[in-house]
């Protein structure tokens, strides 16, 4: 088990560093940053979308607004990094390291801190087969780490709580050769990872004929479709394999009776001790798998990496049960009432994601900020009765983008189209294909391609994205946001009267636009503050346990690659509960 404990950086700032390896210190250091989000709480409890309707810049203050309008887009965007210029006014300054301080450092700590002779296995191209490479480098280093916290509490059997479509339990399965049972409340998930799993055993299988090992037995994921609506669901599982477990079948109807994979599933003994693992269990799916731990004594050790903050239930919101998702520890309870749902929005920032944007998808992302404002001018102007009812009009911005796309690349190479007709069709695949990336993803470089071909492929790839967004942003702003609007006026239904004057409002809008960018950034970063708050509640519940729990917080996948990066680790320590 991991000694090494995570410690607010020190930073020449009037601020002190915290550590939480101990219950107290943990406390002290969610109460240092309860006073210090407390006098932003507007600024929390706001959204952008109603930047320009509210005139939210107002909450933020002035003499920052009037510097940060003035600045590169390159400085805004590192702010929730913790970077400040000299210039700047000191208290701007002492706001941002400050609250960088207190934030819990996200670099990756190397497999050998979490345990000496722990090994990370590379997957194979079998394994790894439909992973992208963040998915790929995630299971790579989770799967090395359970199994690790498996040997150490000496137990083969994972339970793989929201497994998706399981992959982390098919690498701990088949590459470490543990038992596990996946648990997904999607029918369609556990029958991919069912089909899955039997083409990458047939692959092993016959690797392991071809070896001295053939009489080897494999052993194959369990999958277990069920919603985990409690730390008493999963409990239930984890001892008895679905026994009275509200199941769903594929129309989404309650059963009660389990769904398990295909005969070929390596039969583990009803309560015997197990590892609960989870990778990115959305909300309250995290906060259950820790009640669970704490609750079922055949949970021996636990190994949690949450996200989805914006789905956590809250003591104060109306449908909250008891064991709400936030707060979790019995001390944040009785001094932070709640965050609210921005707030929860906000804790999914990423700075290292913004700090790894380039100046034309920052641009990009500001704009688009500043057309959803906008637009909800229009709302409030022409449909205030809309308003009541929070519209989600979806996202826009990346349709709007593939459109400009689309655009740019046929208006720009129709030429070259037109003069080789044997390219046509491969042309618009290209198009199509390259609208759906993302504006930031490489081109793909392994396309088999004629002279005349590799020519258009070429240019495909150098005017797409941010470099096309760029030059419509020198072109007329006005017209892509009446588009952004007339399509955001489709996704609700709502048919636009024609006396809508669309220039009026961006006119009106204009004025303040420069400062959409500043107040995004700051309020950014106080996301990654946010999070360190709900990990540090959670880390505090297990910490409450007494003596019975260790546990800790670890950054184990890159931040560059996986924002949400750090995992709660903790196992039983002999003084567990016994069984009642």
């Amino acid at each position: 088990m991991p000694r090494e404990h995570i410690n607010a950086p020190a930073m020449a700032t009037p601020t002190r560093s915290y550590t939480c390896s101990a219950a107290a210190e943990t406390l002290e250091w969610m109460n240092a940053i309860a006073d210090f989000l407390r006098p932003f709480k507007p600024l929390i409890d706001a959204h952008v979308v109603n930047f320009f309707k509210d005139r939210l810049w107002e909450l933020v203050d002035e003499q920052w607004m009037d510097c940060l309008k003035l600045e590169p887009v390159e400085n805004l965007i590192n702010i929730p990094s913790g970077l400040v210029q000299d210039y700047w006014p000191a208290s701007l300054k002492e706001f941002v390291l400050t609250l960088r301080s207190l934030a819990l450092p996200r670099e990756q700590k190397l497999p050998h801190s979490i345990m000496p002779d722990m090994r990370v296995a590379p997957l194979g191209s079998v394994l790894s087969q439909g992973m992208n490479l963040k998915k790929k480098h995630e299971v790579e280093v989770l799967a090395a780490v359970v199994n690790a916290i498996a040997l150490d509490v000496g137990t083969e059997t994972v339970i793989d709580v929201g497994s998706g479509q399981g992959y982390l339990a098919q690498a701990l399965s088949f590459e470490y050769q543990l038992s596990v049972i996946a648990i997904d409340a999607s029918l369609h998930h556990s029958t991919v990872t069912c089909a899955r799993a039997e083409r990458v055993r047939k692959h092993y299988a016959a690797k392991l004929r071809k070896s001295q090992y053939g009489n080897i037995h494999l052993k194959v994921p369990c999958a277990v479709t069920c919603k985990v609506l409690s730390s008493d669901s999963l409990t239930a599982i984890g001892t008895s394999y679905g026994e009275n477990i509200e199941q769903v079948d594929s129309l989404g109807s309650p059963k009660l009776d389990s769904r398990k994979s295909s005969a070929s599933c390596h039969s583990v003994d009803t309560g015997s001790a197990f590892v609960l693992a989870g990778l990115h269990a959305c909300g309250d799916l995290s906060v259950n798998m820790l009640r669970t731990f704490v609750d079922c004594w055949q949970a021996k050790a636990l190994i949690s990496v949450g996200c989805c903050y914006n789905l956590l239930s809250e003591a104060c919101s109306e449908n909250a049960s008891t064991s709400c998702g936030f707060p979790m520890s019995n001390a944040a309870t009785l001094s932070f009432s709640n965050l609210g749902k921005n707030a929860c929005d906000l804790a999914c920032q990423s700075a290292e994601r913004w700090k790894s944007l380039t100046q034309d998808a920052a641009l990009q992302n500001f704009d688009l900020h500043a057309f959803r404002a906008a637009f909800q001018m229009v709302l409030y102007k022409y449909f205030p009765e809309v308003l009541i009812l929070s519209p989600s009009i979806g996202r826009q911005g990346k349709a709007l983008r593939r459109q400009q796309c689309r655009r740019a690349i046929e208006s720009q190479l129709g030429a070259e189209i037109r003069d080789f007709p044997s390219v046509r069709d491969s042309a618009k695949v290209q198009i199509s294909d390259t609208c759906h990336d993302d504006v930031n993803r490489k081109a793909p470089t392994d396309v088999s391609c004629t002279s005349s071909e590799t020519v258009l492929h070429s240019r495909f790839h150098t005017n797409v994205g941010c470099k096309e967004y760029q030059s419509s942003r020198k072109s007329d702003k006005y017209t892509l946001f009446k588009e952004f609007s007339e399509s955001g006026l489709g996704r609700l239904s709502l048919c636009p009267p024609k006396e809508i004057n669309f220039l009026e409002i961006w006119k009106e809008s204009q004025l303040f636009y420069e400062l959409v960018g500043p107040y995004w950034s700051l309020r950014a970063a106080l996301g990654q503050l946010l999070e360190t708050y709900i990990l540090l509640d959670r880390l505090l519940f297990l910490q409450e346990q007494g003596n019975s729990v260790e546990a800790f917080l670890f950054p184990i996948f890159d931040p560059t690659v996986s924002p949400r990066n750090v995992a709660i680790i903790a196992r039983k320590t002999g003084k567990d509960r016994l069984p009642v």
